[in-house]
Protein backbone atom coordinates (compact mmCIF):
# COMPACT_ATOMS: atom_id res chain seq x y z
CA UNK A 1 0.00 0.00 0.00
CA UNK A 2 1.21 3.53 -0.59
CA UNK A 3 2.46 5.39 2.45
CA UNK A 4 -0.28 7.20 4.32
CA UNK A 5 0.36 10.81 5.43
CA UNK A 6 1.05 11.25 9.16
CA UNK A 7 -1.89 12.63 11.09
CA UNK A 8 -1.72 16.32 11.96
CA UNK A 9 -0.73 17.05 15.55
CA UNK A 10 -3.56 17.79 17.93
CA UNK A 11 -4.24 21.49 18.54
CA UNK A 12 -1.90 22.88 21.23
CA UNK A 13 0.57 19.97 21.05
CA UNK A 14 4.26 20.51 20.30
CA UNK A 15 5.61 19.25 16.94
CA UNK A 16 7.11 15.79 17.35
CA UNK A 17 5.32 15.05 20.63
CA UNK A 18 3.30 11.94 21.12
CA UNK A 19 -0.46 12.33 20.67
CA UNK A 20 -2.08 13.17 23.98
CA UNK A 21 1.18 14.12 25.72
CA UNK A 22 1.40 17.33 27.70
CA UNK A 23 3.31 20.20 26.04
CA UNK A 24 6.92 20.15 27.16
CA UNK A 25 6.75 16.66 28.68
CA UNK A 26 9.35 14.05 27.88
CA UNK A 27 8.46 11.44 25.20
CA UNK A 28 6.83 8.45 26.81
CA UNK A 29 5.86 10.25 30.00
CA UNK A 30 2.37 9.96 31.33
CA UNK A 31 -0.14 12.52 30.06
CA UNK A 32 -0.16 15.59 32.28
CA UNK A 33 3.02 14.63 34.15
CA UNK A 34 5.19 17.48 35.38
CA UNK A 35 8.71 17.82 33.93
CA UNK A 36 11.42 15.99 35.86
CA UNK A 37 13.40 18.09 38.38
CA UNK A 38 16.45 19.80 36.91
CA UNK A 39 19.62 18.55 38.66
CA UNK A 40 20.98 21.16 41.03
CA UNK A 41 24.41 21.11 39.37
CA UNK A 42 22.78 22.31 36.12
CA UNK A 43 21.21 25.40 37.71
CA UNK A 44 23.21 28.57 37.19
CA UNK A 45 24.09 30.77 40.14
CA UNK A 46 26.29 33.86 39.90
CA UNK A 47 29.33 34.10 42.18
CA UNK A 48 32.16 36.65 42.28
CA UNK A 49 34.63 35.80 39.51
CA UNK A 50 38.23 34.81 40.11
CA UNK A 51 40.80 36.42 37.80
CA UNK A 52 44.06 34.90 36.65
CA UNK A 53 46.11 38.10 36.84
CA UNK A 54 46.09 41.64 38.18
CA UNK A 55 45.23 43.13 34.79
CA UNK A 56 42.01 41.14 34.60
CA UNK A 57 41.12 41.96 38.19
CA UNK A 58 41.83 45.67 37.59
CA UNK A 59 39.59 45.81 34.52
CA UNK A 60 36.82 44.07 36.43
CA UNK A 61 37.06 46.39 39.44
CA UNK A 62 37.05 49.49 37.23
CA UNK A 63 34.02 48.27 35.31
CA UNK A 64 32.11 47.58 38.54
CA UNK A 65 33.19 50.91 40.02
CA UNK A 66 31.95 52.86 37.01
CA UNK A 67 28.67 50.93 37.09
CA UNK A 68 28.15 51.64 40.80
CA UNK A 69 28.80 55.34 40.23
CA UNK A 70 26.23 55.46 37.43
CA UNK A 71 23.73 53.68 39.67
CA UNK A 72 24.29 56.16 42.49
CA UNK A 73 23.68 59.00 40.06
CA UNK A 74 20.38 57.46 39.01
CA UNK A 75 19.35 56.85 42.63
CA UNK A 76 19.84 60.53 43.44
CA UNK A 77 22.82 60.03 45.76
CA UNK A 78 24.80 62.71 43.91
CA UNK A 79 24.92 66.08 45.69
CA UNK A 80 27.00 68.52 43.68
CA UNK A 81 30.61 67.33 43.75
CA UNK A 82 30.04 65.21 46.87
CA UNK A 83 29.87 61.42 46.72
CA UNK A 84 32.70 59.00 46.05
CA UNK A 85 33.29 55.31 45.63
CA UNK A 86 36.82 53.98 45.71
CA UNK A 87 38.33 50.59 44.97
CA UNK A 88 41.79 49.35 45.77
CA UNK A 89 44.09 48.55 42.84
CA UNK A 90 44.92 44.82 42.90
CA UNK A 91 48.60 45.36 42.10
CA UNK A 92 49.90 48.82 42.99
CA UNK A 93 50.32 49.30 46.73
CA UNK A 94 48.48 52.24 48.30
CA UNK A 95 46.81 53.14 44.98
CA UNK A 96 43.06 53.54 44.64
CA UNK A 97 40.66 54.08 41.74
CA UNK A 98 38.12 56.88 42.21
CA UNK A 99 35.70 59.07 40.27
CA UNK A 100 37.09 62.42 39.04
CA UNK A 101 36.19 65.75 40.59
CA UNK A 102 33.21 67.58 39.10
CA UNK A 103 31.98 64.87 36.72
CA UNK A 104 28.40 63.64 36.74
CA UNK A 105 28.25 60.16 38.22
CA UNK A 106 25.57 58.97 35.80
CA UNK A 107 27.84 59.46 32.77
CA UNK A 108 31.04 57.80 34.01
CA UNK A 109 32.77 54.84 32.38
CA UNK A 110 35.91 52.88 33.31
CA UNK A 111 38.15 55.14 31.20
CA UNK A 112 37.04 58.19 33.20
CA UNK A 113 38.36 56.86 36.52
CA UNK A 114 41.49 58.14 38.22
CA UNK A 115 44.25 56.10 39.84
CA UNK A 116 45.33 58.04 42.92
CA UNK A 117 47.95 57.18 45.52
CA UNK A 118 47.45 57.45 49.26
CA UNK A 119 48.85 60.98 49.28
CA UNK A 120 46.21 62.17 46.82
CA UNK A 121 48.48 62.35 43.76
CA UNK A 122 46.92 61.31 40.45
CA UNK A 123 48.97 58.49 38.92
CA UNK A 124 46.70 57.81 35.97
CA UNK A 125 44.00 60.01 34.46
CA UNK A 126 43.51 63.51 33.13
CA UNK A 127 41.35 65.22 35.75
CA UNK A 128 41.64 66.43 39.30
CA UNK A 129 40.61 64.43 42.34
CA UNK A 130 38.60 65.86 45.22
CA UNK A 131 41.54 65.79 47.62
CA UNK A 132 39.60 66.49 50.81
CA UNK A 133 37.02 63.79 50.17
CA UNK A 134 39.65 61.36 48.93
CA UNK A 135 41.61 61.73 52.19
CA UNK A 136 38.78 60.02 54.06
CA UNK A 137 38.73 57.07 51.66
CA UNK A 138 42.51 56.74 51.72
CA UNK A 139 42.50 56.67 55.53
CA UNK A 140 39.82 53.96 55.61
CA UNK A 141 41.66 51.85 53.01
CA UNK A 142 44.86 52.10 55.05
CA UNK A 143 43.16 51.23 58.33
CA UNK A 144 41.19 48.37 56.78
CA UNK A 145 43.30 46.18 54.46
CA UNK A 146 40.23 43.97 53.99
CA UNK A 147 38.20 46.88 52.61
CA UNK A 148 38.57 46.57 48.85
CA UNK A 149 35.96 49.28 48.29
CA UNK A 150 34.72 52.29 50.28
CA UNK A 151 31.50 54.24 49.66
CA UNK A 152 30.44 57.62 51.00
CA UNK A 153 27.65 59.73 49.54
CA UNK A 154 25.28 62.40 50.81
CA UNK A 155 21.98 60.51 50.44
CA UNK A 156 18.99 62.04 52.22
CA UNK A 157 17.82 59.41 54.69
CA UNK A 158 21.29 58.55 55.92
CA UNK A 159 21.94 62.23 56.55
CA UNK A 160 18.63 62.57 58.39
CA UNK A 161 19.48 59.60 60.62
CA UNK A 162 22.94 61.05 61.22
CA UNK A 163 21.39 64.38 62.22
CA UNK A 164 19.47 62.52 64.93
CA UNK A 165 22.66 60.82 66.09
CA UNK A 166 21.10 57.36 65.80
CA UNK A 167 22.30 53.94 64.75
CA UNK A 168 20.25 51.76 62.42
CA UNK A 169 17.66 49.97 64.53
CA UNK A 170 16.83 46.30 63.79
CA UNK A 171 13.34 47.07 62.54
CA UNK A 172 13.44 44.85 59.45
CA UNK A 173 15.25 41.82 58.13
CA UNK A 174 17.36 44.04 55.89
CA UNK A 175 18.32 46.35 58.75
CA UNK A 176 19.40 43.34 60.82
CA UNK A 177 22.34 42.90 58.43
CA UNK A 178 23.86 45.88 60.26
CA UNK A 179 23.00 44.71 63.77
CA UNK A 180 26.03 45.26 66.00
CA UNK A 181 28.06 45.66 62.80
CA UNK A 182 28.08 49.43 62.35
CA UNK A 183 29.11 52.42 64.40
CA UNK A 184 28.14 56.04 65.07
CA UNK A 185 30.59 58.95 65.05
CA UNK A 186 28.57 61.21 67.33
CA UNK A 187 30.20 64.50 66.49
CA UNK A 188 30.95 66.27 63.25
CA UNK A 189 34.13 65.16 61.52
CA UNK A 190 35.28 66.90 58.36
CA UNK A 191 37.70 65.58 55.74
CA UNK A 192 40.59 66.86 57.83
CA UNK A 193 39.52 64.31 60.47
CA UNK A 194 40.03 61.35 58.14
CA UNK A 195 41.99 59.36 60.72
CA UNK A 196 39.25 59.86 63.28
CA UNK A 197 36.65 58.62 60.80
CA UNK A 198 38.68 55.50 60.04
CA UNK A 199 39.10 54.76 63.75
CA UNK A 200 35.36 55.23 64.38
CA UNK A 201 34.54 52.72 61.63
CA UNK A 202 36.74 50.13 63.33
CA UNK A 203 36.03 46.57 62.15
CA UNK A 204 32.46 47.28 61.04
CA UNK A 205 30.81 47.40 57.61
CA UNK A 206 29.16 50.80 58.04
CA UNK A 207 29.49 54.10 59.86
CA UNK A 208 26.90 56.79 60.59
CA UNK A 209 28.68 60.16 60.43
CA UNK A 210 27.03 63.00 62.35
CA UNK A 211 26.32 65.80 59.87
CA UNK A 212 27.50 63.79 56.86
CA UNK A 213 25.54 60.57 56.44
CA UNK A 214 26.67 57.04 55.74
CA UNK A 215 29.96 55.35 54.88
CA UNK A 216 30.23 51.65 54.00
CA UNK A 217 32.98 49.21 53.10
CA UNK A 218 33.13 45.77 51.49
CA UNK A 219 35.44 43.18 49.97
CA UNK A 220 34.20 44.24 46.50
CA UNK A 221 32.63 47.26 44.87
CA UNK A 222 29.36 45.35 44.65
CA UNK A 223 29.29 44.56 48.37
CA UNK A 224 30.23 48.07 49.51
CA UNK A 225 27.67 49.63 47.16
CA UNK A 226 24.95 47.25 48.31
CA UNK A 227 25.67 48.00 51.98
CA UNK A 228 25.30 51.71 51.30
CA UNK A 229 22.01 51.26 49.44
CA UNK A 230 20.71 48.86 52.10
CA UNK A 231 21.69 51.21 54.93
CA UNK A 232 20.07 54.16 53.17
CA UNK A 233 16.84 52.19 52.73
CA UNK A 234 16.95 50.96 56.34
CA UNK A 235 17.32 54.57 57.48
CA UNK A 236 14.30 55.49 55.37
CA UNK A 237 12.18 52.73 56.93
CA UNK A 238 13.33 53.75 60.41
CA UNK A 239 12.38 57.39 59.89
CA UNK A 240 9.00 56.50 58.37
CA UNK A 241 8.24 54.08 61.21
CA UNK A 242 9.14 56.68 63.83
CA UNK A 243 6.92 59.27 62.21
CA UNK A 244 3.99 56.84 62.18
CA UNK A 245 4.25 55.51 65.73
CA UNK A 246 6.53 53.60 68.07
CA UNK A 247 8.63 51.05 66.13
CA UNK A 248 9.08 47.58 67.62
CA UNK A 249 12.61 46.26 67.04
CA UNK A 250 13.46 42.66 66.23
CA UNK A 251 14.71 40.84 69.33
CA UNK A 252 18.44 40.32 69.70
CA UNK A 253 18.46 36.58 68.98
CA UNK A 254 16.49 36.96 65.75
CA UNK A 255 18.54 40.00 64.72
CA UNK A 256 21.81 38.09 65.13
CA UNK A 257 20.42 35.15 63.17
CA UNK A 258 19.37 37.46 60.34
CA UNK A 259 22.79 39.11 60.33
CA UNK A 260 24.48 35.74 60.02
CA UNK A 261 22.26 34.91 57.05
CA UNK A 262 22.21 38.24 55.22
CA UNK A 263 25.11 40.22 56.63
CA UNK A 264 28.09 38.76 54.76
CA UNK A 265 29.86 40.45 51.87
CA UNK A 266 28.96 37.47 49.68
CA UNK A 267 25.27 37.97 50.47
CA UNK A 268 25.70 41.65 49.63
CA UNK A 269 27.40 40.82 46.32
CA UNK A 270 24.54 38.50 45.35
CA UNK A 271 21.90 41.05 46.37
CA UNK A 272 23.57 43.72 44.24
CA UNK A 273 23.51 41.73 40.97
CA UNK A 274 19.99 42.76 39.81
CA UNK A 275 21.03 46.41 40.26
CA UNK A 276 24.25 45.83 38.31
CA UNK A 277 22.26 44.31 35.44
CA UNK A 278 20.48 47.64 35.05
CA UNK A 279 23.65 49.73 34.70
CA UNK A 280 26.19 47.44 33.04
CA UNK A 281 27.43 48.57 29.62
Amino acid sequence: MPDQPAPAPAPGSAPGSAPGSAPGSAPGSAPGAAPAPVPVDRLRFALPPVHADAAGERAYRKERLAGALRLFGRLGYEDGVAGHITVRDPEFADCIWVNPFGRALSALGPDDLLLVDGDGRVRQGERRVNELAFAVHAAVHRARPDAVAVVHAHAPYGRALAALGELLAPLSEEACAFYEDHALLDGFAGPEDSGRIARALGPYKALVLRGRGLLTVGDSVDAAAWWFIAAERAAQVQLIARSAGKPVPVDRRAALAARERFGTDLAAWVSYQPLWQGVRP
